[in-house]
């Protein structure tokens, strides 16, 4: 499926080497601020090109709205934007044949995946698996973020890089209530402690010049959420979370609060005991505050107020330089180098991905709650 979501629709559209690639929204209420202006910074940020840590494919990734707004404001109706493609080389990608068994399917890419299922497959790059498709996401999540601006401007969403390889940082939770996206891009890794990201450069530019890549985390925190959002049983916040980030190209793991290592606790050292409210003006928005955050912000499905936060993990990038021993279709072995531009580890510009899909999920979740009043 192609839409996420059940009262804010979003629905992305395009592949990696069409016309353009965009999105519809549906759901945004009437008269909210909305223009290109807003949408830019996010797609900035996610654009490639941007760094030597990047794919080489330069893109501006410029924004056209084309319906749904009127003199800067929402109207209500279907929001349709595109970014149209520029630097398309499909003749990277004549190593796929589209017709005869020498197709060769990049090992862990969805080439042979996607060719199964529909009986066929974008001849040129990932098609609907590529990164590419995440710019729709993107639009929509600063979408999200209008309305939050208008009617909910406590909510902030902000993600940063945690992890490349072995490399990991674990932010403070007392730093957690105040980073900003400023701070995440004071460098080019998107990993806000300078040490670790000093390693993360050198490792992945190594990696680059080998030919290979390499996998990582995107750490993301939602403060200033309203207590109450999630849908029990099964559409709680946090399967919801999961369903979004997962859904983003080359994921493949997902925890929130204290996650994996919490399993390893007694509840007696894991429990977040209630307290009165301390700071009216605070990052927890709910009725009680809480001693402690390991159940990150969420507890039975639902929002108790405090920060959500929650990691990601991403797969090493599939497509790389490096020759690869693998088959064709036929099942004939062949060698593989891939040729196209990729990026080495594409953790630094997944980080405003995360935040858009955690915003279009927050968002979703507030018109859900908001069918209960």
């Amino acid at each position: 499926m192609s839409t996420f979501g059940r009262a804010f629709r979003v629905t992305t559209f395009g592949e990696s080497h069409c016309i353009g690639v965009g999105v519809i929204v549906d759901g945004l209420p009437g008269k909210i601020p909305v223009t290109e202006e807003d949408l830019q910074p996010q797609l900035t940020r996610r654009r490639p090109g941007q760094s030597d840590l990047s794919t080489k494919r330069d893109e501006a990734d410029v924004v056209q709205i084309w319906s749904g707004t009127e003199f800067g404001k929402s109207l209500g109706t279907p929001i349709s934007a595109l970014v149209r493609n520029k630097d398309m080389r499909p003749q990277d990608y004549k190593f796929q044949s589209e017709t005869s068994a020498d197709f060769v399917p990049r090992p862990s890419h969805a080439d042979y995946t996607y060719r199964v299922k529909y009986g066929t497959h974008s001849s040129s790059g990932g098609g609907r698996s590529s990164a590419r498709e995440t710019i729709g996401r993107v639009i929509a999540g600063g979408i999200a973020e209008a309305y939050f601006k208008e009617k909910f401007p406590s909510i902030s969403v902000v993600a940063w890089v945690s992890r490349v390889g072995p490399l990991r940082y674990d932010l403070p939770q007392e730093k957690m209530l105040t980073i900003t996206r400023q701070e995440v891009d004071a460098d080019m890794t998107r990993c806000p402690d300078a040490e670790t990201a000093a390693k993360i450069t050198q490792m992945v530019k190594d990696a680059r010049d080998k030919g290979d890549s390499i996998g990582g985390c995107v750490t993301c925190v939602i403060r200033g959420l309203p207590d109450g959002l999630g849908e029990p049983v099964f559409d709680k916040m946090e399967a919801m979370l999961a369903h979004a980030m997962l859904s983003i190209p080359a994921t493949k793991g997902f925890e929130v609060g204290t996650g994996f290592d919490g399993s390893k606790c007694y509840g007696s050292a894991h429990n977040d005991a209630f307290c009165a409210k301390k700071d009216t003006d605070g990052p927890c928005t709910g009725n009680l505050d809480t001693t402690t955050n390991n159940s990150g912000g969420i507890q039975g499905g639902i929002t108790n107020g405090q920060p959500i936060y929650f990691t990601t993990a991403f797969k090493p990038p599939a497509t790389i330089a490096k020759a690869q021993e693998t088959c064709d279709m036929s099942g004939k072995d062949v060698t593989l180098e891939s040729k196209g531009r990729h990026d080495p580890c594409v953790v630094n510009r997944a980080v405003p991905i995360v935040e858009a899909m955690a915003s279009i999920t927050i968002m979703d979740a507030i018109l859900l709650q908001k069918t209960r009043s």
